[in-house]
């Protein structure tokens, strides 16, 4: 098994449930990893590989897209990498909504998203 991952991609996005977070945005981190066999030999090239540059190109996109909830992002992106790499085993998409809008300090909230789903 292979795997990649991209750590800590930095957003900036309008995702949050009440309408004042869809207004004025918030900063967001993005974890993502993918694993897989590759189907052939690699030979140095990114033919038979998930191509990291791609995931985070796929990430942008769905960032771009507000949404109520993280989870609904992080789901999309994860869809998004099933159609282009129909071939990955696992996939887990973590988003961190920094400094929530909360009534106390919190550093951050967070949803993990893991393909295939863990029972």
């Amino acid at each position: 098994m292979i795997n990649i991952a991209l750590q800590g991609a930095e957003f900036f996005a309008y995702h949050g449930f009440y309408p004042e977070e869809q207004k004025i945005g918030c900063r967001f981190l993005v974890d993502i990893a993918v694993g897989f066999e590759p189907v052939t030999d690699l030979k140095d090239g990114l033919h038979n590989t998930v191509d990291y540059e791609k995931v985070y190109a796929i990430t942008c996109e769905e960032m771009k897209i507000p949404s109520k909830l993280i989870e609904t992002v992080g789901q999309a992106i994860t869809n998004q990498i099933l159609l282009k790499y129909p071939f990955v085993k696992t996939i887990e998409v973590t988003i961190k909504k920094l400094n929530p809008p909360l009534t106390g300090r919190v550093a951050q909230s967070s949803v993990t998203i893991n393909y295939p789903p863990t029972t």
